[in-house]
C-alpha cells in the first residue's frame, strides 16, 4: 500500500560547484565543474519519498523564474504531487550553492521564496491534506512560525510529526513539544541541547534528559557511524553498511525520508531506523541529492 506522506518545506535550486578541494580564506582555486540541480531540504525528502513507493504532497514556494519550473517539473516526473507549491511573482526560487569535494560538501543557502511562504498560506485545503496523511516531515528551510503552524495543525488532527531540525538553528519548547520524532545530526544536537557530548554515557544521558523534557523520539544522525536512538532508556547506536562515497549532500535527506516512509508503513522504530539508515548509505554512492535517493529494491537487497 502506498503511504500518505505529506512533505511541507524548501524548494531550492542546488548550484554545485565540484573541486579538489576547498579554497583558503582570501584564495582562488580552478574548480572541476558546475551543475545545477533541484534540490532544497524539502523537495530531496518528497522525492526521497516517492522512490521508495509513497504516496507524497510537497507544500512549499518557488519563484517565477526558470529555476522553479524546473524543480516542479522534476518533483512531477518523480511522482510527487506538485499541486500546492505557491508561485510567487517578483520572486527569486531559493538557492544553495554547494561546494563539492572527495572529502565532503559545504553549503550556502540563499531561501528566496522559501522564505514567503507564512503560516496564512497553509490554507483550509492544505490543513484537510494534513489531516488526511500517515506523517508529516517538517524542515528548517521555511519560516519557524510555518513550520510550528504545520505542527499545530498535525497534531489537532492526531498525524506523526517527524521534524529534521537543519539548518541548525535554536528552537522553542513550545515547538518541540508538538514534534512526534526529531532528527538532528551532532552539530544540530548540540546546538538544541547547548552542549556537546563525546561519548556515548554522554549522548544516552542527554537524550533521556530530552525525551524526558519534550515526550518526543530522539533519533541522532552520526555521519559514518550510523544513528542512535534510545531503546528502554538504553543507547542503541545503528552502524551504516561500508559503502563508497561519491557525494555526501543528501545523505540527511534520504535518512528522513526513509525514516518517514517506515514510520508511514506502522513499522516499529528499530526497523524503520535500520531502513532509514541504509538508505542514507545508498544515497551517497550517487552524484546529486535526488538522483542519489535509492529506490526501495535498492534498499531492501
Amino acid at each position: 500500500m502506498r503511504q500518505n506522506i505529506v512533505v511541507i518545506g524548501s524548494l531550492n535550486m542546488d548550484v554545485v560547484i565540484s573541486a579538489k578541494r576547498m579554497p583558503k580564506l582570501g584564495e582562488t582555486i580552478l574548480g572541476d565543474s558546475v551543475s545545477y540541480l533541484p534540490g532544497g531540504k524539502g523537495a530531496n525528502q518528497a522525492v526521497g519519498i516517492a522512490k521508495l513507493g509513497g504516496d507524497v504532497n510537497m507544500i512549499g514556494a518557488v519563484g517565477d523564474d526558470s529555476f522553479g519550473e524546473i524543480i516542479i517539473e522534476q518533483l512531477k516526473n518523480h511522482k510527487v504531487n506538485t499541486q500546492k507549491i505557491e508561485k510567487f511573482q517578483n520572486v527569486a526560487t531559493g538557492v544553495a550553492t554547494i561546494f563539492h569535494t572527495e572529502m565532503d560538501n559545504c553549503i550556502t543557502v540563499i531561501p528566496g521564496a522559501n522564505y514567503m511562504f507564512r503560516p496564512e498560506h497553509i490554507t483550509k485545503e492544505i490543513e484537510q491534506i494534513i489531516s488526511q496523511a500517515k506523517v508529516v516531515i517538517v524542515q528548517l528551510e521555511i519560516p519557524l512560525e510555518t513550520v510550528q503552524y504545520v505542527l499545530w495543525i498535525a497534531k489537532k488532527h492526531g498525524v506523526k510529526t517527524i521534524l529534521n531540525p537543519a539548518p541548525a538553528q535554536k528552537l522553542s519548547g513550545q515547538l518541540l513539544a508538538l514534534v512526534d520524532y526529531i532528527t538532528p545530526n551532532e552539530t544540530e544536537l548540540e546546538l538544541l541541547i547547548g552542549y556537546s557530548n563525546s561519548s556515548d554515557q554522554e549522548l544516552e544521558k542527554a537524550m533521556n534528559e530530552w525525551q524526558e523534557k519534550y515526550n518526543n523520539t530522539l533519533i541522532v544522525t552520526l555521519g559514518e557511524k550510523g544513528c542512535a536512538y534510545l531503546e528502554e532508556g538504553q543507547i542503541k547506536v545503528i552502524p551504516p553498511e561500508k559503502v563508497t562515497v561519491v557525494d555526501t549532500t543528501g545523505a540527511g535527506d534520504s535518512f528522513n525520508a526513509a525514516l518517514a516512509f517506515g514510520i508511514a508503513s506502522d513499522w516499529d522504530l528499530d526497523q524503520s531506523i535500520s531502513f532509514a539508515v541504509k538508505a542514507s548509505a545508498k544515497s551517497v554512492t550517487k552524484f546529486g541529492a535526488q538522483e542519489g535517493m535509492p529506490y526501495y529494491n535498492e534498499v531492501t537487497e
